[in-house]
């Protein structure tokens, strides 16, 4: 018990001491956290220039995606008529201004935009009501048509 309290608060012990001590420069201190980390100091330096590069690209891959966001929303503010939104507009902008949406949203946009026109037309209104079957609607029809072909045929006026 004692030697996990001695690790816990002497390494914070020493670290007070040591920014007590006055004359230490920026130099020391990233020599001193390298050495903590147990690196020389070029290696030390090396893994923040690659904190910071992977950091960029996190970021860079944040802001593509909320652009990617905003124009879905922004095409279904289109396709329905709502009204424009500034934040969308400007995160587009920020991301370039020409984002394209992934090829799975712009799959499922496409298949609910061929449902809708489906459902639109006289047959999808018609294949709408429960207790219409369009198969046999469909074959009454032709048999109609082909009965009209032939009483027309025999129609001596015609």
């Amino acid at each position: 018990m004692a030697f996990m309290v001695k690790t816990m608060v002497g390494g914070q012990l020493k670290n007070l001491t040591g920014s007590l001590g006055g004359g230490e420069d920026k130099g020391d201190v990233d020599k001193s956290a390298a050495e903590a980390q147990g690196m020389s100091r070029e290696e030390y330096e090396e893994y923040q220039k690659q904190l910071v590069e992977d950091k960029m690209e996190r970021d860079a891959q944040f802001m593509q995606r909320k652009a990617e966001r905003a124009t879905l929303r922004s095409h279904f503010r289109d396709k329905y008529r709502l009204p424009k939104n500034e934040t969308d507009e400007s995160q587009i902008q920020m991301a370039g201004g020409d984002v394209e949406l992934p090829r799975e949203l712009a799959k499922m946009i496409e298949e609910d935009t061929e449902e809708e026109e489906e459902k639109a037309s006289v047959f999808g209104q018609l294949a709408s009501l429960p207790s219409l079957d369009i198969s046999s609607l469909k074959d009454k029809a032709q048999t109609t048509l082909g009965d009209l072909k032939q009483s027309a045929e025999k129609c001596y006026i015609m």
